[in-house]
């Protein structure tokens, strides 16, 4: 698994945490959502990759990963990843204010868990 790299991953994270520190405003916010998607995209594509190190997926749609992804311990709170994910399809086929608000409230819990993400795969690299 050494040649699976989580560098983009860890590079969307910081990209992520710093469009949060900033002062919001609809420009901060839209920034955090753009961010957030491209974080969270990275986030199960990594994981597919180091569970599909061993073996195949029986089921390799987002939430097939993101389950197979906390069965084999790499997720903790399956249902945040879940909110992730909805949120992510939300913003990906509408855009209002209202979708906005709430996927940034979504958007501002994923670098903790993201987190947990790249330190359970590192322990296994």
């Amino acid at each position: 698994m050494s040649t699976i790299t989580l560098t983009p991953l860890k590079k969307a994270l910081a990209s992520l945490e710093d469009a949060i520190r900033q002062p919001l405003d609809a420009y901060t916010r839209d920034s955090v959502v753009q961010r957030f998607e491209y974080t969270f995209e990275l986030c199960w594509k990594t994981a597919k990759r180091f569970l599909e190190a061993d073996r195949p997926l029986a089921d390799d749609s987002v939430r097939g990963i993101l389950r197979e992804a906390h069965q084999r311990g790499f997720i903790s709170d399956i249902d945040q990843w879940f909110s992730f994910h909805k949120s992510r399809n939300l913003v990906s086929h509408t855009y209002n204010e209202e979708t906005a608000r709430e996927v940034y409230a979504d958007a501002v819990k994923l670098p903790k868990f993201c987190a947990e993400l790249i330190r359970k795969l590192e322990s296994i690299a």
